[in-house]
């Protein structure tokens, strides 16, 4: 399929079976629930990669731009030096800028469509036109001021924020270049893109959210697989031996992780005392009786997913988990629905995260929140509602305010003392992929709410 025209060669209904068959196996028979989803080939994913963001470029950067005021937005970068915005907005064939890759886009205003260009020697696949003649006009840059002059933007933004590192993706020798090419009077209209930036970068569309319940579910497949006894031997299997079968597992699917999985075991003779995330675990045999703890996140079709779950390794002759580490659990799947019940549009991520510690002490709940946005990277663009090194609020990015239809990583941990282990205290570390719709949260491909089994009993 060639995608030289992608609104007439895009067949709605291949992309209906698409879904569907990313989507029927989480309403399937039993056999279904342990299967991993479709995983499209590549040419299929850069088809569907183009295919959304044709559908952003149309739909949500109109309204972004609007929203903010801004009517000339200028992304640039040079190759293997991109713009974290940038990057979001190539074509799936392009692997990063080439040259030096300037995007524009212009708000003509009275509802136009918005102009978008490209200062480049190349139309931008079908989503930017060339408007640069380099035979005419031999310096890229004097071709972006002619352009900006043409246009006459009452306000004009680059990427550039002291606050949100995606928002900050232009260079210095860049901006330099750029304020030296304005004409005098447009230095008086350039204003900081980090609203906007943000704002397309954290936004999810309906046609993302149709596959994102199947990316969310290939994480949690993996997950799964990996703590399992076809990759655990108790008394034999490290943690840092489950942490590479991991990464050959991902590999071998053909997709990526944005992190190094991490894995690591609490028990009863040896509980975690340390609150610091500072410093890996020190890989460790697993044991009958460990309660294993997995963070992991993969990379597809250019969103990311980000979990964390919990396993109970059991002894001979047990067929459950303790029921102080049930409970345990559930004390955790409590702070995760307080959490989330204090998700309200235009609330900052330090509102969120005062509320909901606030709530979860008057329950006795001993709380650590540290939840991010998820997307198009892993620690996305979006309110930061916590640090697990700072309880007390995020200043800047904690004060960004929280919009609907934006993913989240539902991420914190609840410290609770188990009676069969003589009152020691276990932390259960959560953490589970989320959509706020602006009237509700809903997590993308549900969430943990039983201990995994090592090894199974059915």
């Amino acid at each position: 399929m060639s995608f030289d025209n992608i609104n007439k060669t895009w067949n709605p209904i291949r992309f209906f079976l698409i879904t569907f068959s990313l989507s029927i196996l989480n309403h399937g028979s039993s056999q279904a629930q342990t299967e991993m989803p479709v995983i499209l080939p590549i040419k299929e994913r850069s088809e569907l990669i183009d295919y959304w963001l044709e559908i952003r470029l149309d739909t949500v950067l109109p309204e972004l731009m609007r929203r903010e005021g801004i009517d000339m937005w200028v992304v640039l970068a040079r190759e293997y030096n991109e713009d974290p915005v940038i990057r979001t907005m190539l074509p799936a064939k392009w692997m990063s800028a080439r040259r030096r890759t300037i995007l524009v886009m212009y708000d003509p205003g009275q509802g136009k469509k918005i102009e978008r260009l490209a200062v480049a020697r190349y139309d931008i696949g079908q989503f930017f036109k060339r408007a640069w003649d380099k035979e005419k006009q031999p310096d890229q840059w004097k071709r972006l001021a002619e352009l900006i002059a043409e246009k006459d933007p009452k306000k004009i933004t680059i990427n550039w924020s002291t606050t949100f590192a995606l928002a900050d993706g232009i260079s210095h020798s860049e901006f330099e270049r750029f304020r030296d090419t304005l004409p005098e009077k447009y230095e008086r209209r350039l204003v900081s893109g980090e609203r906007l930036a943000i704002g397309w970068l954290e936004r999810r569309i309906p046609e993302e959210m149709q596959v994102y319940p199947a990316i969310c579910r290939i994480a949690h497949r993996i997950i799964a697989e990996g703590l399992s006894d076809g990759v655990i031997q108790p008394g034999v299997t490290t943690t840092a031996d489950v942490e590479w079968w991991y990464l050959e597992r991902i590999a071998g699917l053909k997709l990526k992780t944005w992190f190094h999985p991490s894995v690591s075991v609490q028990r009863a003779e040896a509980p975690e005392k340390s609150s610091s995330f500072a410093s890996r675990p020190k890989p460790t045999i697993i044991m009958p009786g460990d309660l294993i703890h997995v963070d992991f996140g993969i990379t597809y079709l250019r969103l990311n997913t980000d979990t964390q779950q919990h396993a109970y390794v059991l002894k001979p002759g047990e067929a459950e988990a303790p029921a102080g580490l049930q409970d345990a659990l559930k004390t955790g799947n409590r702070l995760q629905d307080i959490l989330t019940f204090n998700f309200k549009t235009g609330r900052t991520g330090n509102e969120i995260l005062k509320a909901t510690l606030a709530q979860a002490k008057s329950e006795n709940i001993k709380a650590s929140i540290y939840t991010h946005p998820i997307g198009f990277h892993g620690h996305a663009a979006g309110p930061t509602i916590g640090l697990w090194d700072q309880q007390g609020g995020v200043p800047g990015r904690g004060d960004y305010a929280l919009f609907p239809n934006t993913a989240h990583s539902i991420e914190l941990n609840a410290t609770v003392a188990i009676p069969e282990w003589d009152g020691e205290e276990v932390r259960i570390k959560l953490e589970e992929d989320a959509l706020f719709t602006g009237d509700d949260v809903w997590y993308i491909d549900g969430r943990q709410t039983k201990l995994i089994l090592i090894p199974r009993v059915d």
